[in-house]
C-alpha cells in the first residue's frame, strides 16, 4: 500500500536499511510466522539473520559497535518487522529499551561493557519494572534491594511479564531502596542484572520459572522472574547513584510508546493487506465482495486509519530524534495506534468471514497477536491520563 510518510525526508542510508528489512520480513518470516507461532517456537534462524542486518544495534553509536542510527529509523524497521510477525518485534523491543536506558543513563563502564555485546545481539536486554501484583501503579513496587556492608545489593522479589526473560542476559530491573529522598518515586533505582541465557537458576537466586502461556504474542517467551537474595554489585546500579531508577525507566518506556505504536502499525498494515487480497479473491452475487458498497467503505476506512497511525508514530520519532519533549505525541501515538491496529485487524477478520476463524488463515493469528498492542507499554486509560493532564496544563485558564 502507498505510504504517505515512509520516504519523506529519509536519507539514503535510511532508505536502504528499509529496504533491507522489508526484503527480508517478505523472504525469511512472513513464510514461516504461521507454523512457529502456532507451535509457540523461539524463532532462532530469524534472530540469526536480524542480527546479520544490524537490528538488535541500530540506535546505539558507532563507537560502541552500533548503527548509529535514529529512533525513527528503528521505529520504521519495527513496523516492518511486525508486519510480518508481531512476536519477532518484541524479541527487538526490550533489547531496545535497556540499551537506550545504558546509553542515555549508564556510566561510560556501563556502556563500555555493554553496549558492544547489545549491538551484535550476542548479549540481548530484558525490561523488568512489572510484579505479579503491580498495573499501572509503578509507586507500588515491592522488589526490595537492600545495601550489605560490602557495597553491593540483595534482591528479594518477584517481577511479571519479561518478554525476553529466558533469552536474555541482561535485565533492566526496577526495585524499592532504603537510598534516595522520602518521595516513593524517588526510592527506586534500576539494576542491570547479569544473568546466563535460559530457565531455571540462571544465576545466584535468581529463577526463571518457564514460558507464560499466552492467547497470542507467542514464539517470544514471556516469563516471570524470581529473586531471592540475589546478590549484585554496586557497579550495576544503572548511572552509578541510586534514587533515580522511576525517571530511568519512564524514559525507557516513553521511547517504548513509540516503539509498540510501530508495532501496532505493522499489525494494522498487515491486517490490511490481507483483507484487501481476500476481499479482490472472494465473489458473492457473481462478483468479488470488494465490489459490494459496504466492504469499499470498511478498505476506506481501513486505509485511512493505517496511514493516520502510521503519521502519529512517524511525527512522535521525528520529535524525539530532535530533541524535543514528546511524552504527550508518544502517548498519543501509542494510543491511536494500538487502538486503529484493533479495529483494522477486526475489520479485516470481518471481511474474511467464517474463514477468518480458521487457523489456516493468517488473519486468525493476527486477531489474537493486536489485542496484546491495547495493554504493551501503557493502556490507552493511562494514555489518556497523561495527555489529558498536559491539555490542562497546557490550557490553563487564567486569573
Amino acid at each position: 500500500m502507498p505510504r504517505l510518510c515512509e520516504t519523506d525526508g529519509l536519507t539514503e542510508d535510511q532508505t536502504e536499511i528499509l529496504k533491507a528489512v522489508r526484503v527480508f520480513v517478505d523472504e525469511q518470516i512472513i513464510p514461516v510466522a504461521q507454523e512457529l507461532e502456532h507451535s509457540d517456537t523461539y524463532p532462532t534462524e530469524i534472530v540469526e539473520g536480524l542480527k546479520e542486518l544490524g537490528v538488535f544495534g541500530l540506535m546505539i553509536p558507532e563507537e560502541y559497535g552500533g548503527l548509529g542510527e535514529s529512533l525513527l529509523t528503528y521505529a520504521l524497521c519495527v513496523e516492518e518487522i511486525a508486519r510480518g510477525w508481531m512476536s519477532v518485534s518484541g524479541v527487538i523491543n526490550t533489547h531496545f529499551i535497556v540499551a537506550y536506558m545504558v546509553m542515555q543513563h549508564g556510566t561510560e563502564e556501563q556502556k563500555q561493557k555493554y553496549l558492544p555485546q547489545m549491538a551484535t545481539g550476542e548479549m540481548r536486554g530484558a525490561f523488568s519494572m512489572s510484579e505479579p501484583g503491580l498495573g499501572s501503579d509503578v509507586s507500588a513496587v515491592s522488589t526490595k534491594a537492600v545495601k550489605q556492608e560490602d557495597g553491593s545489593y540483595a534482591i528479594t522479589g518477584s517481577k511479571m511479564w519479561l518478554t525476553n526473560g529466558a533469552e536474555s542476559r541482561l535485565v533492566a530491573t526496577l526495585c524499592k531502596t532504603d537510598e534516595g529522598a522520602e518521595s516513593v518515586y524517588k526510592n527506586m533505582t534500576t539494576f542491570l542484572i547479569e544473568k546466563e541465557a535460559g530457565f531455571g537458576e540462571t544465576a545466584p537466586g535468581l529463577t526463571i520459572p518457564g514460558k507464560i502461556d499466552k492467547m497470542g504474542y507467542k514464539g517470544v517467551e514471556t516469563t516471570e522472574m524470581v529473586l531471592e537474595g540475589h546478590v549484585v554489585r554496586a557497579d550495576q546500579v544503572l548511572g552509578g547513584e541510586p534514587g533515580k531508577g522511576f525517571y530511568q525507566m519512564m524514559d525507557g518506556v516513553e521511547v517504548g510508546r513509540v516503539n509498540v505504536a510501530a508495532r501496532a502499525c505493522g499489525l494494522a498494515w498487515r491486517g490490511f493487506e490481507l483483507g484487501v487480497a481476500y476481499a479482490q479473491q472472494r465473489q458473492t452475487f457473481g462478483k468479488p465482495i470488494a465490489a459490494h458498497q459496504a466492504i469499499l467503505f470498511r478498505i476506506a476506512e481501513m486505509a485511512t486509519k493505517v496511514e493516520v497511525a502510521h503519521t502519529m508514530m512517524v511525527k512522535a520519532a521525528r520529535m524525539k530524534d530532535s530533541g524535543q519533549r514528546m511524552d504527550v505525541e508518544a502517548g498519543m501515538a501509542k494510543m491511536v495506534a494500538s487502538e486503529y491496529a484493533h479495529e483494522v485487524v477486526e475489520a479485516s477478520f470481518r471481511i474474511h468471514g467464517g474463514y477468518g476463524y480458521s487457523k489456516e488463515y493468517e488473519i486468525e493469528r493476527l486477531y489474537r497477536e493486536v489485542a496484546f498492542m491495547l495493554i504493551g507499554e501503557g493502556t490507552t486509560d493511562i494514555q489518556k491520563m497523561i495527555i489529558g493532564r498536559a491539555m490542562l496544563e497546557d490550557y490553563k485558564l487564567k486569573g
